[in-house]
């Protein structure tokens, strides 16, 4: 295997040469070095994992689109149910765990209503009405939603 002697690196102690092979010392002195460098890392990524983030969920703004405001949703605040309109893929669910993560209330019934598109006309033109779909929302006794902010 003479071909393969080739390519390995041969360290020779050659005194003229600047640059003097290294000894058993330097080499310890290295890993020593190399060793506290490793320690110190692992305990910097030890530090950040303490510290604890804010879990940010994405699922509010993926359910809800909007408080649906209305006189009979206005009354049944009194009665703790609150009325949102909701995209189609929506369920009961993760309408609730949107409620609870964005306003910090536990929920405690969801409902669903599909509203369905209704027909209109603008002169001779015939046409429809976007349908949607809402939930109530029903929350604890003694908890409230502010849904519009003052």
């Amino acid at each position: 295997m003479p071909i393969l002697d080739f390519f390995k690196k041969k360290f020779k102690e050659d005194k003229s040469s600047p640059h003097p092979s290294p000894s058993k010392e330097g080499l310890e002195k290295k890993e020593e070095k190399e060793v506290k460098k490793v320690a110190e890392v692992k305990v910097e990524k030890k530090e950040k994992k303490t510290r604890k983030k804010k879990k940010v969920s994405f699922l509010a703004p993926r359910v809800l689109k909007e408080p649906h405001i209305t006189e009979k949703a206005t009354n049944l605040a009194g009665e703790n149910k609150y009325v949102f309109k909701i995209y189609s893929q929506a369920n009961k669910n993760q309408i609730k765990k949107a409620i609870e993560e964005l306003y910090g209330v536990r929920v405690e019934e969801v409902r669903v209503i599909n509203i369905s598109r209704k027909p209109r006309r603008l002169g001779k033109t015939p046409g429809f009405k976007k349908g949607y779909k809402k939930a109530i929302v029903t929350i604890k006794k003694g908890q409230k939603i502010e849904v519009i902010p003052k």
